[in-house]
């Protein structure tokens, strides 16, 4: 469980932010400014990463970064619309909100890292890639194929212990379907 980042760490950052960086919309200017002064708000505010999966997210940009200048989400709307944005913001301080900061090397930023916590929204296959999807099966189907192996392996010896050679016969078909199907596979 992580520690809840104080509202007064929460508004030095934000002070720190407006002083160092210039962003791309000026009412995101006006609506940081409106935030750091008001302590119930900020009881209130997450700065997380990618705060779209959020039900109440907000994105602001600074001029040093590629990004979009301003995205306002709620549940499944989408605005740029930034004064609508602070008018949601104004008449709804009660409700959580999570804002991302896009700006230079912002995930190397140790100011940012400190008030930043995790996003309890981001989906959990959203960082997996396809290269990592791909390792994990290949993982578990060498991890099933070992097991399956080794469990007929066992049997056939205990077959022959037991001069079983119905069950060996059986037991060694198996086996060697199991070998071809895994050459068989590319790896």
């Amino acid at each position: 469980m992580q520690t809840p980042v104080s509202v007064k760490d929460k508004k030095s950052f934000i002070q720190w932010f407006l002083n160092n960086y210039q962003l791309k919309k000026r009412e995101s200017v006006w609506i940081l400014n409106y935030i750091v002064n008001h302590d119930k708000l900020l009881s209130n505010i997450h700065f997380v990463r990618e705060a779209k999966f959020c039900p109440r997210g907000l994105i602001m940009t600074s001029n040093c970064s590629d990004e979009v200048p301003f995205r306002f989400y709620k549940k499944q709307l989408v605005t740029t619309d930034a004064e609508k944005s602070f008018h949601d913001i104004r008449m709804n301080q009660h409700e959580p909100l999570y804002i991302q900061l896009n700006f230079n090397k912002s995930h190397q930023n140790i100011f940012y890292a400190a008030v930043l916590v995790e996003n309890p929204f981001i989906p959990d296959e959203y960082f997996i890639t396809e290269t990592d999807q791909k390792t994990a099966k290949q993982l578990l189907d060498k991890t099933i194929y070992d097991s399956r192996h080794k469990s007929l392996r066992e049997k056939i010896d205990s077959a022959l212990d037991e001069r079983d050679r119905d069950t060996f016969t059986e037991l060694s078909k198996q086996l060697h379907k199991l070998e071809r199907e895994k050459s068989n596979q590319p790896y």
